[in-house]
């Protein structure tokens, strides 16, 4: 019994800390991403590989990498900067919703990592012990209704706010939720009805015969709803009208400072990093790789748990790719895209989905 609880901690450590040690590294490659693709410099100065760097002053020559790795404390910096700036609440917020918003922001995509396998099973001291925290019946029901929770932050700060401006990209946030929310759970029911199954490790044990199974085959059309509902969930460019400063100053967060306003966009590459791995475990077959054999050992679970995130580190690339790439849409484009093209078209694949299955 102790062996096992302590295993069971283990895996609790290693599923929630592993998303708050890339998101760091995340805000460090999103600015190291813009400067490749828009020609720009990027932070390349706060670290030891820098233009002055302290490489070159003594090793009298810089160290290769310096490009790539120049900047590499830029997070650090950031933190430190936002943790000492003044905390100012407005003279007209509501003091609750204003509070918890940004926690609101943080932990509800932090919770989807909760049902995701990360890996097979391993094999300690005679134990099995799966690296997943939960893998209930109802497991993809649990992160769509946790996904639907995660704008509640941008909700609440908006209105919390007490400013004109903060709502307008609450009532933004709102309708965009909305939108795309529902042709996210048509792309979802699809691959549901696909796998046979609501449970999780089903899903990715459904899909690890080989590339071939991977259900982006099967279900290409769910898989690409599913994307740009995901950065519409997540207000990604080119989907950010609740938070853009032309019009806006800065949206739903404009009357937040210090840890509160960086909590707000903690919780945006949060939920990028949840919705990538919840991308890979439903179409690109989570942990399994041909080649990789889930018999218990410690090398196939930790080869399965580094596949399992190089998948999510390239839907990660694709946000900053897209980001740095796409204009923002205008608003009635993107509700023009939401209702009138892609829930059409999740109902369409869902009921040409279920002419297959049932065929079959």
């Amino acid at each position: 019994m102790p062996l096992e609880l302590l295993g069971k901690l283990a895996v609790i450590l290693l599923v929630f800390g592993s998303p708050m040690v890339l998101m760091p590294l995340l805000v460090f490659l999103e600015r190291k991403v813009c400067a490749f693709i828009q020609d720009r410099i990027g932070p390349n100065r706060v670290g030891l590989l820098g233009p002055d760097g302290l490489d070159e002053a003594l090793l009298g020559k810089p160290v290769l990498g310096r490009r790539l790795l120049g900047g590499f404390l830029q997070p650090m910096a950031d933190g430190i900067k936002l943790l000492f700036k003044e905390d100012i609440i407005p003279e007209n917020a509501k003091p609750v919703p204003y509070v918890l918003a940004p926690v609101f922001a943080m932990v509800p995509p932090l919770l989807v990592f909760a049902v995701i396998p990360f890996a097979p099973p391993v094999k300690l001291f005679g134990t099995e012990v799966p690296i997943q925290v939960a893998d209930p019946g109802i497991g993809v029901l649990f992160v769509l209704a946790v996904l639907a929770l995660s704008p509640f932050g941008t909700i609440m700060g908006g209105w919390g706010s007490g400013s004109k401006y903060p709502l307008l990209g609450c009532l933004r946030a709102v309708a965009q939720v909305v939108s795309y929310g529902v042709c996210m759970g048509l792309a979802m029911l699809a691959v549901l009805m696909t796998a046979g199954t609501l449970r999780v490790s089903d899903i990715v044990a459904a899909q690890s015969g080989g590339v071939g199974d991977w259900f982006i085959w099967s279900q290409p059309v769910a898989f690409l709803l599913f994307l740009v509902c995901a950065f519409a969930e997540n207000n990604r460019l080119p989907f950010d009208m609740p938070e853009c400063e032309p019009e806006l100053v800065g949206g739903y967060h404009t009357e937040y400072s210090s840890m509160k306003f960086a909590m707000f966009f903690l919780g945006e590459y949060i939920a990028m990093i949840a919705a990538s791995a919840v991308t890979a475990t439903l179409f690109l077959g989570g942990w399994s790789f041909p080649g990789i054999k889930p018999d218990g050992s410690l090398l196939m679970t930790v080869l399965s748990f580094a596949v399992f995130w190089v998948k999510v580190s390239a839907l990660l690339f694709l946000y900053l790719w897209v980001r740095w790439t796409l204009p923002r849409f205008r608003f009635d484009q993107i509700m023009r895209l939401g209702w009138a093209v892609m829930i059409p078209a999740g109902l369409v694949n869902l009921a040409v989905t279920a002419v297959i299955v049932t065929a079959r």
